[in-house]
């Protein structure tokens, strides 16, 4: 590996390298059992995030502006998770962590695509859920099939540009230094962090997609709650306020579950000597348990689902037990 990376740094012609050899989890004892968590994580995600696809796709009652955008969230959550767990287990379960500079890039691409989605979709989902409560009589005026997917289409050629814009910037680069990528993925950082020539654009843009889809939409969703109190404190009775709540719970702790550990794990690089190892291993979990939790979460959390949910259950246990009449 050290003899390859010195014939490439004697080559200062040489721009894009045909691979790049990603780290990852090769030090970490036992690794073989995390991949199997990690192989259950993208199960259990894979089987819960098709369900609630399933059940908003086919029943009628759930055709409306708020299940549209969680229709969308929930394909975020599959596309980050199909982007990074199998990509992941194959790098390094079947010791092949040689990837080619365009692959790298493709899964740059679509991590980041799906995880920034998941992102605005929740900022899309605050503001739902606060015209829903602020100006109930006015919801259907406002929040309209038509506007709700006028916003989503607007998230994903907003997400879509910027994510093409950074990995377009990668092809700048001269990556005659090294090809050892310090992460179980092509992260960005990672990736740029490498190159000989001049990085400081890719820096920006980095930090400017920090800000764009994590802090600002975060600030978005705590000021909404912020009105979202206001108008609950005006409600006269504890069981509207209750009622009220309970719409906006599923969505609190989705941002909860989906913000607090990203912007923990930035913070805790920024302002600590956290090793590499545990950086890694911290931002893995995070992005691998996310997606898988988001649809437990509404389906534990939201009536209407729960309902449907043991419908669906109640329908396939009568079929059954018919068929075992019939056959008897």
């Amino acid at each position: 590996m050290s003899s390859l990376n010195s014939t490439l740094s004697l080559n200062t012609t040489f721009v894009r390298p045909p691979f790049f050899f990603i780290t990852g989890f090769h030090n970490m004892p036992h690794a073989k059992y995390y991949y199997i968590f990690l192989c259950s994580v993208f199960v259990v995600s894979l089987l819960g995030n098709s369900f609630v696809m399933f059940i908003i796709y086919t029943e009628r009652s759930f055709h409306t502006q708020k299940y549209l955008a969680i229709f969308n969230l929930v394909v975020a959550d599959l596309g980050e998770s199909t982007a990074l767990i199998p990509n992941v287990i194959a790098l390094f379960l079947f010791d092949s962590q040689y990837i080619s500079f365009d692959a790298c890039l493709a899964n740059m691409f679509f991590v980041f695509l799906f995880a920034s989605l998941q992102s605005l979709t929740l900022t899309v989902l605050a503001y739902d859920r606060l015209v829903a409560i602020c100006s109930p009589l006015r919801y259907h005026a406002i929040i309209t099939m038509q506007a709700m997917a006028v916003m989503l289409t607007v998230v994903w050629a907003y997400d879509s540009v910027l994510i093409i814009l950074m990995v377009a910037l990668i092809t700048r680069l001269s990556f005659c230094k090294s090809i050892v990528v310090k992460s179980y993925f092509c992260r960005h950082e990672s990736i740029y962090s490498l190159a000989c020539n001049d990085n400081f654009i890719n820096h920006v843009i980095s930090r400017f997609n920090v800000t764009l889809f994590v802090y600002i939409p975060f600030l978005l969703i705590v000021l909404s709650y912020f009105f979202i109190a206001g108008a609950l404190s005006k409600i006269a009775s504890w069981e509207g306020r209750f009622k009220a709540i309970k719409t906006c719970s599923a969505h609190l702790m989705l941002v909860s579950l989906h913000y607090l550990p990203v912007i923990g794990t930035h913070i805790t690089l920024l302002t600590s000597t956290l090793k590499s190892d545990a950086s890694i291993m911290i931002l893995s979990i995070v992005k691998a348990v996310t997606p898988m939790m988001n649809p437990i979460i509404y389906v534990l959390n939201t009536e209407e689902v729960r309902v449907f949910s043991k419908k669906l259950l109640n329908k396939k246990n009568k079929n059954k037990t018919a068929t075992e009449i019939k056959k008897n």
